[in-house]
């Protein structure tokens, strides 16, 4: 009878640990801060301060209420083609107002805008534009276009704007 009371003892206190070990575990999870896209440091091979002097070219690309209202204030016989650039990391877009002849910055793309008119085919007109798209962040003297040709507002993929980080896309010219 001894060797019975005894496998109850035993059992008895197997199940008690059991029980209490939840209370003495520490949970290992820890809260990881949030990060702010804004001050990584790129991942490609550029220096910051070569970024910081493009960002500080851009004119007011991150305002679209402000280039909205400069085209409904500015009414001059200048044509302006308007893209919409989006940042594929951030998911972030961004409208840019440009004048023909003119050259504006997109984080590290130079855009330059050479013609805007509207094209007729059979039944359909549509705003085409002819673009050109430097990727300076390459650090070859070979400064090649990105993008070189016309750009369609019906149809934005018909001649795409290749870039592993950026998307451009026409939407409308004035004044044409």
């Amino acid at each position: 009878m001894k060797l019975g009371n005894f496998k109850i003892f035993i059992f008895a206190f197997v199940l008690l640990i059991i029980s209490t070990l939840p209370v003495f575990s520490v949970d290992e999870i820890e809260i990881v801060p949030l990060i702010n896209l804004e001050d990584l440091s790129p991942t490609f091979e550029e220096d910051k301060d070569e970024l910081e002097k493009i960002n500080e070219k851009n004119t007011n690309l991150n305002k679209s209420e402000d280039i909205f209202e400069e085209s409904k204030t500015q009414k001059n016989e200048k044509v302006y083609i308007n893209l919409t650039a989006l940042d594929k990391i951030t998911a972030k877009t961004t409208a840019i107002r440009l004048g023909v002849g003119e050259k504006k910055f997109f984080a590290s793309l130079e855009i330059k805008a050479l013609k805007c008119q509207l094209s007729e085919n059979n039944d359909s007109i549509d705003t085409v534009a002819y673009l050109q798209v430097k990727d300076l962040s390459a650090k070859d003297n070979n400064q090649v276009f990105l993008f070189n040709g016309w750009a369609f507002v019906s149809s934005p993929t018909l001649h795409s704007i290749d870039h592993p980080l950026y998307d451009l896309w026409i939407t409308s010219c004035e004044n044409i």
